[in-house]
């Protein structure tokens, strides 16, 4: 326990204590945008169709153009590319509450919905970018780099706890346009802090030799194997929450769907940020079996299940599995991608999430039509399935093949001196799969 406490601590010391609080605030934005804007449309035009639309359209806006979002931040640093995107994002989420509110025909509402969505700041993807090349530089160990994953994830959690919950509560207490309008004030605000931190030197682009050099340079086969692997924890996640809110309707209970799914995230956010306990030695390609074979051995008791209270006690179990496989996943990534390509390979990655979570709400809401819950719940358990065989038949790199950079100057955020400076690297193979 006190050496988990001490690796976090040194994780902070590399961040400084206001980048993590900045950044979950940060975040908060899009865990609220979609739910908020199916809420927001449903109630303002008394159509499910016409909520989903726009929702839908705003999942294709991030899903497409988050990688691109990324890229940019690539080639010329986090700040500029994030201070016009918090910008572009916050006037967009705006306009989308007063074209909801005055009723604005279908198709502009959902073009609106899909510029907001393109310009989601990706402010989870960028922040596992520059905690990871904050650690590089200062020649941190794999433990601290780890801990810095479990630490993102952890925050990623949380904020779809919350996101979502806030949204619930501003819909119970006066109107789902009061949770939209705040989401826009968070972004314009905190994302707009988390660009101008000082830690934004860590990332301030690639040169243009090294973009040329890195840009024909193909990925290789685990990072695809991996974005394959979010697709279908997105899908996870999406038929959940169509089977948990088909079967809270079925029991006649739906205003207890937010909290069942709510439950599984608490949950999962708490095995995620114990993660960073886990000695070195449990290598990524171990840890990806287990988290995916833990995700189909937990998710199968939701195909026999019919009442709340076990509903409640599968699916809070079931978190516990989430959280280590997203954290590994996006580990995964940056062990194997070029470290100048890093902010893009995380922005695909997230938008597989997104994109596997979105399908899914479609095709398992139709399923739990026509079947009932255990419908939207085959679809969970068959993904998980997947999942698994992909994590068993995919080939991990035993060692990092990229170079960290060398130490330099670092920004000191803080005014602290960073955690492992002078340090010599540790070993790649610390992280080997076994």
């Amino acid at each position: 326990m006190v050496g988990t406490v001490n690796t976090y601590r040194r994780v902070i010391a590399l961040t400084g204590p206001l980048l993590p609080l900045v950044s979950f605030l940060a975040r908060l934005p899009v865990a609220m945008s979609q739910f908020g804007s199916f809420l927001l449309v449903a109630r303002t035009s008394g159509s499910l169709g016409t909520a989903g639309i726009v929702a839908g359209a705003l999942s294709v806006g991030q899903v497409l153009f988050g990688p691109v979002l990324g890229r940019l931040a690539d080639r010329h640093g986090q700040r500029p590319v994030v201070l016009a995107a918090a910008a572009v994002n916050a006037v967009a989420t705006a306009a989308l509450v007063a074209g909801a509110l005055t009723h604005l025909a279908t198709l502009p509402l959902a073009a609106i919905g899909a510029l907001t969505g393109a310009s989601v700041p990706l402010i989870g993807p960028l922040a596992r970018t520059r905690s990871v090349a904050l650690a590089r530089r200062a020649r941190a160990d794999e433990g601290v780099v780890g801990a810095v994953h479990a630490l993102e994830g952890t925050l990623d959690e949380v904020s779809f706890v919350f996101g979502p919950a806030l949204v619930g509560l501003a819909s119970l207490v006066a109107h789902p346009a009061f949770a939209l309008a705040g989401a826009a004030g968070l972004v314009a605000v905190f994302g707009s802090a988390f660009a101008l931190h000082p830690t934004a030197s860590a990332t301030a682009g690639s040169p243009a030799g090294e973009r040329r050099t890195g840009s024909r340079a193909r990925p290789p086969a685990v990072v695809y194997a991996v974005r394959g692997s979010l697709a279908l924890q997105g899908v996870m996640f999406g038929a959940c929450q169509a089977g948990i809110t088909a079967l809270t309707i079925r029991l006649g209970v739906p205003d207890q769907a937010a909290v069942v799914y709510s439950a599984m995230g608490v949950v999962s956010a708490a095995v995620g940020l114990a993660l960073g306990a886990l000695p070195a030695r449990f290598g990524l390609r171990l840890r990806w079996r287990v988290a995916t074979g833990a995700a189909l051995v937990l998710s199968a008791p939701l195909l026999v299940t019919d009442s709340l209270w076990p509903l409640y006690a599968v699916v809070t179990v079931l978190g516990a599995a989430y959280a280590p496989h997203l954290i590994t996943a996006f580990a995964l990534t940056e062990r194997a991608v070029e470290p100048a390509r890093l902010a893009t390979a995380m922005a695909f990655a997230a938008s597989s999430l997104v994109a596997g979570q979105a399908a899914a709400l479609v095709a398992a809401g139709r399923l739990a039509e026509r079947y009932g819950p255990s419908g939207s719940f085959a679809v969970a358990v068959g993904a998980a399935a997947l999942c698994l065989a992909l994590a068993l038949v995919t080939r991990v790199p035993a060692a990092r093949p990229h170079t960290a950079p060398a130490a330099g100057p670092d920004p000191a955020p803080a005014g602290e001196p960073a955690a492992g400076q002078g340090r010599p690297p540790a070993p790649d193979t610390a992280y080997a799969g076994r």
